[in-house]
């Protein structure tokens, strides 16, 4: 039987001895009674592409981020140095094996899969977060963008996935996580939508809700008091433009009911890439102090020994109701120089 050859690859040698990359396709050649007279070859000047390809290769080999590819079947058909280094498997070992059955955790199996299946669809997928076994079992924490693999007729014939070791970390969110979740000060976060992604121990002592009464939910419209929404979401809107506040009080209403007065630090708060994803609010609980402040106020007020008091200008900013009786002068005529 004979058999026609569709896209065979061979070098040939041209008259001044350079090489060069010849895709053929080779026909049998018939006479008008079909008798095979002789072959005839399509040939395709392929140098550039192939050394292109050698290219992208030799670059995808050192990158210094692992990367992998897959085809249709799922198989591993790209294998990067770092890839080696990172997990511990020679591209010996993995090249043709079976990527998500054979070196992923049985847990992430299917989720890995559908991110695969999807760019095999051509629908590609950037900051999957998935956990990877190294061959010495150790669990690494990578950040994946997959992307779909095409020919050069455009159809899909794998994918490329483009890892990140976010193993530090993640090991250091879960340790910001810890220290913001025992601190003893009440701390929250929203997002840029101002929805609650942070709501500490301290807080939730503090005000009464458990975090999974206030995640989701937005901060301002339902855990502040409607007389002070407009300046706590003004504190926040700055946060999220990039413009920090520092000792702003205002009321937050507990899951009681109780009023507490709470002294805020707004920070921004930012992805590793710098942008603004939300804001976090450090809180201290000043509802006892501003009692004793009223309360010592009121004392001063009601002392049956005149009282006053000047700022660094010497001016006066206390002055109380004996010294009102005593000297004629009410406190509402204003701040004056005080000449006693």
């Amino acid at each position: 039987m004979l058999l026609q050859t569709a896209n065979f690859e061979f070098p040939l040698i041209t008259k001044a001895g350079a090489r060069i990359e010849i895709l053929l396709n080779a026909t049998t050649r018939r006479d008008e009674h079909g008798n095979i007279i002789g072959v005839v070859g399509i040939g395709q000047d392929i140098t550039f592409r192939i050394a292109q390809e050698r290219e992208y290769s030799k670059l995808i080999d050192h990158a210094n981020a692992p990367i992998f590819g897959v085809n249709t079947q799922g198989m591993v058909n790209v294998w990067n140095q770092c890839a080696m280094r990172l997990v511990g498997y020679s591209s010996q070992e993995v090249m043709g094996k079976r990527l998500v059955e054979e070196f992923i955790t049985k847990d992430y199996q299917a989720s890995v899969q559908a991110v695969l299946d999807k760019a095999l669809d051509g629908v590609e997928t950037a900051n999957f977060e998935f956990p990877l076994m190294t061959k010495a079992g150790v669990r690494l924490e990578v950040l994946l963008n997959a992307t779909t693999r095409r020919d050069e007729q455009g159809n899909i014939i794998g994918v490329v996935g483009i890892g990140q070791d976010i193993t530090g970390r993640i090991a250091q969110e879960r340790e910001y996580s810890k220290l913001i979740d025992s601190a003893n000060a009440p701390i929250f976060g929203v997002d840029n939508e101002g929805k609650v992604t942070i709501w500490n121990q301290c807080a939730v002592k503090s005000v009464g809700y458990s975090s999974q009464e206030v995640m989701g939910q937005r901060l301002v419209q339902q855990f502040i008091t409607p007389e002070h929404r407009a300046r706590v979401q003004s504190v926040i809107d700055q946060a999220l433009a990039g413009e920090e506040t520092a000792n702003f009080e205002f009321p937050l209403i507990t899951k009681a009911g109780a009023r507490i007065e709470v002294l805020l630090n707004a920070t921004t708060r930012r992805d590793e890439q710098g942008n603004v994803i939300g804001v976090v609010g450090i809180g201290q609980d000043i509802t006892g102090r501003l009692a004793q402040e009223r309360e010592y106020t009121r004392l001063i007020d009601t002392a049956n020994a005149p009282i006053f008091g000047v700022d660094t200008q010497g001016r006066v900013n206390v002055w109380n109701q004996c010294a009102v009786r005593v000297s004629g002068y009410p406190a509402e005529e204003g701040t004056f120089h005080c000449c006693l």
